[in-house]
């Protein structure tokens, strides 16, 4: 699983499709920073919400670029199916990592965080909630992503449709006004937290939220994975 994981890392940077992805969080992220300074938590919350989107996008190129039958022959080479989707979803948590380096040092390099005021969360405080609300959405981002991939959707269009039907629901969705906002991922409901400091039953809830329905998408992914094996 190793060398096939290395394998797909390899060919998504060496192809150049790397690229892509990082040059629009690079942008993204360049004109949110660039609106004005904010409290660090709630400047990561919103970039969080934002990488989100390019997070998904990403996973849906990496497991794009290998051919059909690459894909085959690595399930062969691996010993299954499952080891092959894992070793594909591992790739693609690994290279959203630098994504989420970039954002979080970017604020700082175009100085788009100001320094807390007398009862505002402290500067660690913000860190601290800006990196768990990135390493959180990750984990959606990513299986949004694969639902999306060629693998399964099999047609460019409908998976370019899937992509971007995931993220505008995951948005809608995670309205405060909407009902029923768990069947989307908790995009939203992670920015909102991470303004005003750390509440921990708030939190606990939605990591919980975050990982479950991860945990519910990696099973939808790999049975329909296995259907079409």
């Amino acid at each position: 699983m190793t060398a096939l994981i290395r394998m797909r890392l390899t060919g998504f940077v060496q192809t150049g499709r790397a690229a892509a992805p990082l040059l629009a969080a690079l942008v993204v992220l360049s004109v949110l920073y660039g609106g004005g300074q904010a409290q660090a938590g709630e400047a990561y919350g919103v970039s969080a919400a934002v990488l989100f989107v390019v997070l998904a996008w990403q996973t849906k190129v990496l497991l794009d670029v290998e051919p059909d039958v690459q894909r085959r022959l690595g399930r062969v080479a691996v010993g299954g199916t499952a080891r092959e989707i894992a070793a594909g979803l591992a790739a693609a948590l690994l290279a959203g990592l630098p994504l989420i380096l970039v954002a979080m040092v970017l604020p700082w390099v175009v100085n788009g965080v100001t320094t807390p005021g007398p009862g505002d969360p402290s500067l660690a405080t913000g860190i601290a909630l800006g990196l768990w609300a990135h390493l959180l959405l990750l984990l959606p981002a990513v299986t949004l992503g694969a639902l999306a991939s060629r693998a399964v959707t099999v047609q460019a269009a409908r998976g370019l449709t899937v992509l971007v039907a995931g993220i505008v629901f995951t948005i809608v969705f995670g309205l405060k006004s909407f009902p029923v906002p768990w069947i989307a991922p908790p995009v939203m409901a992670a920015a909102r937290d991470t303004v005003g400091g750390a509440h921990l039953p708030t939190l606990t809830v939605t990591t919980l939220w975050g990982v479950a329905w991860t945990a519910i998408s990696v099973i939808i992914y790999g049975r329909m994975r296995l259907d079409r094996a």
